[in-house]
């Protein structure tokens, strides 16, 4: 009997949950790695995600601890759609922490550092069977045997599952260094045999009703280096399906009868792509099958699912970042012509990255303050002693956001790394939008901050920050000119992606000629096709409807996951902002502003000035926030404000 009491679930996994570190150096020693890529982790937890990017609502059980990791752990799961209420905290381990190196297509070293962490704590006393019975299937996974604790709980929620009704699927997952079957440099082992392992993985096989692992995995559960004779074996315990995983040659699925030969079974072909990244191809691959099976498609089908989500992660980094959408799956299934290098299909790519950005919004109103000239210049204007008080003006900008926003995610700040960097660093504990230049201020040909190629820069950023760029730009400009600020885009453009950080351009085509309605379509076209994919576009608040509609048109036609347009103030009058609003706020790809002098312009002067305090400079830079906000919102709703408060 299916459980009502609670939100449906078609998938839980249970086991481990870890932090892998990625080294970002391909081709060399785990000791030469000089940086790490930081993602969510462990088997059962990248299978969650990949389920949950597909579409499956999937559910975690498991353990993390009360850390930094931890709390990382959890709060990706949820930027994943991933249901956490079965993830719980344990006070007294550390969450587990993987090292991982890219030596070459065959060799992908790595360490676990799981002595006594938190996930191998999980018990049997952590399972509510309300939750077990609200989900449609449960995996449980073989490295959640290796111990009694963690093996009474595993076999406890597949016993609860099915007398729910519900279906287990068996991940053999078999690491033998976690079984202590090898020395703990040899976390790359993937075999060794073992009798007294084979024993504990054969008691959960007639709780079962699917059995996936690769020929070794097969191996050590059929307690035979003979991969028919190891099926044999298997098959006297349990009548579930056996899906045999074998890498680039796809995977067979075994029903019934074990056959003469492995090749008489459903073969389910694989896919000719380069192995850029073998880990996690697995969990992919489980993602994809169930995907499928529990959607009631036939095991080939799944399995050619799972094939193709195996291939797409082994071309990229990471495991959990690398696991494929839904409609990236569908769009792969739909051609056969894809490049060998399947990484360098740049349609493929920007699909990935669009369909993963941790946030979408529908409306997003920002408070720049990431102004560097005009801040130098009121410095000059009020004496050496006005440097230290603008980094405490722009934090107290970020305080008066936040006393606004009160939490709203749809808020957000500009702010830069130099007199902003204190307020940057506060942003970082809220849950606002935080974006940051990079551009050197006024520079035409553009020219990045310090000098530095800008994934340089990048790397030093958050990656929660939000580079933004602006440039100067128009079509009828020098061709000179133009390609030097073409260069400089498109490398912009690809460190934001090397580095995963989204990307905001903003574009000022009218300080260098008259404007047109198209003018600014024009340019966003030539970005475009350049292979430059802003996540975001900051353009002027044009008055004009036909403006709008060609920019409308031009993101559409290119890039209609954009998150989207704001609009900037180029300090004018709040009463001509709200004039501009009534326009912009008709088309939804405009999603709002990021508007600065025009709200804390006068306020700064007078701080600076030491005519006004801190109190009475919050109040009215809310207050001038809030009048925008407003205004904005009215404008989208299709209500005409009754006035507009210059």
């Amino acid at each position: 009997m299916r459980s009502e009491t609670m939100t449906r679930i078609e998938l839980i996994t249970i086991g481990r949950s870890c932090v892998d570190l990625y080294g970002e150096q391909v081709g060399g020693r785990l000791e030469d790695m000089a940086s790490f890529g930081k993602y969510v982790g462990g088997s059962p937890t990248n299978t969650a995600i990949g389920a949950a990017r597909l579409g499956l609502r999937s559910a975690l059980l498991t353990r993390v601890g009360n850390d930094h990791m931890g709390r990382f752990v959890r709060e990706q799961l949820v930027r994943e759609g991933v249901a956490t209420h079965g993830v719980l905290t344990d006070p007294d381990r550390l969450t587990a922490l993987v090292l991982l190196g890219i030596r070459d297509p065959e060799t992908f070293p790595l360490i676990f550092y799981r002595d006594d962490c938190a996930d191998m704590a999980l018990c049997e006393a952590d399972l509510d069977p309300a939750f077990i019975a609200s989900a449609d299937a449960v995996l449980v996974n073989g490295t959640h045997l290796s111990t009694p604790g963690v093996f009474a709980a595993s076999v406890t929620a597949a016993r609860l599952m099915r007398a729910s009704g519900g279906r287990v699927v068996f991940d053999v997952d078999f690491r033998p260094v976690l079984w202590g079957l090898t020395p703990r440099d040899m976390g790359e082992n993937r075999f060794v045999a073992d009798p007294a392992v084979t024993a504990t993985m054969q008691r959960v096989l007639p709780l079962v009703d699917l059995v996936v692992g690769t020929e070794q995995e097969i191996h050590i559960l059929g307690g035979s280096r003979d991969t028919l004779v190891a099926l044999a074996a298997i098959r006297r315990l349990t009548a579930a399906p056996i899906v045999v995983k074998r890498a680039a040659a796809g995977c067979v699925v075994v029903e019934g009868a074990i056959l003469a030969a492995l090749g008489d079974a459903c073969v389910v072909p694989g896919y000719p792509v380069e192995v850029f990244n073998a880990l996690g191809a697995g969990d992919a691959f489980m993602a994809g099958l169930l995907r499928g099976w529990l959607r009631g498609e036939t095991l080939a089908t799944a399995a050619t699912w799972g094939n193709a989500c195996g291939a797409l992660v082994v071309s990229r980094h990471g495991c959990a970042p690398a696991m494929p959408g839904w409609h990236e799956l569908r769009g792969f299934l739909a051609r056969t012509a894809w490049p060998y290098r399947l990484r360098e299909a740049r349609d493929l790519e920007q699909q990935h990255w669009v369909a993963h950005r941790p946030r979408r919004y529908d409306e997003l109103t920002v408070l720049a303050v990431d102004h560097r000239t005009q801040f130098d210049e009121m410095v000059r204007m009020s004496g050496p002693d006005a440097r230290a008080r603008v980094a405490s003006f722009k934090t107290l900008v970020l305080r008066a956001t936040d006393r606004l926003a009160a939490g709203a995610s749809t808020f957000g700040v500009l702010l830069d790394g130099g007199d902003g960097a204190r307020a940057l660093e506060a942003a970082a504990d809220l849950p606002y939008w935080t974006g940051r230049p990079i551009e050197v201020p006024g520079s035409r040909p553009l020219r990045f901050e310090n000098g530095l190629d800008p994934a340089v820069t990048l790397r030093g950023w958050p990656v929660t920050q939000v580079v933004k760029c602006l440039v100067y730009y128009r079509m009828d400009d020098a061709a000179d000119l133009r390609a030097m600020q073409d260069r400089q885009l498109v490398r912009l453009f690809e460190a934001c992606r090397a580095t995963r950080h989204e990307l905001l351009v903003e574009v000022i085509v009218s300080a260098h000629g008259d404007v047109a309605p198209d003018t600014t379509a024009q340019v966003l076209e030539h970005f475009y096709t350049l292979g430059v994919y802003p996540d975001w576009w900051k353009l002027e608040p044009a008055e004009d409807h036909a403006t709008w509609s060609r920019i409308a048109a031009v993101i559409d036609a290119h890039d209609p996951a954009c998150q989207g347009v704001l609009l900037l103030g180029l300090s004018a009058a709040p009463a001509v902002l709200l004039e501009r609003f009534e326009v912009a706020a008709t088309y939804p790809i405009v999603k709002g502003f990021a508007v600065g002098r025009t709200i804390w312009h006068s306020v700064a002067a007078q701080w600076l000035d030491g005519t006004i305090d801190e109190d009475a400079a919050m109040k009215q830079i809310t207050a001038n926030f809030r009048v925008l906000v407003d205004a904005w919102r009215t404008a989208r709703s299709g209500v005409l404000p009754a006035k507009a408060d210059g």
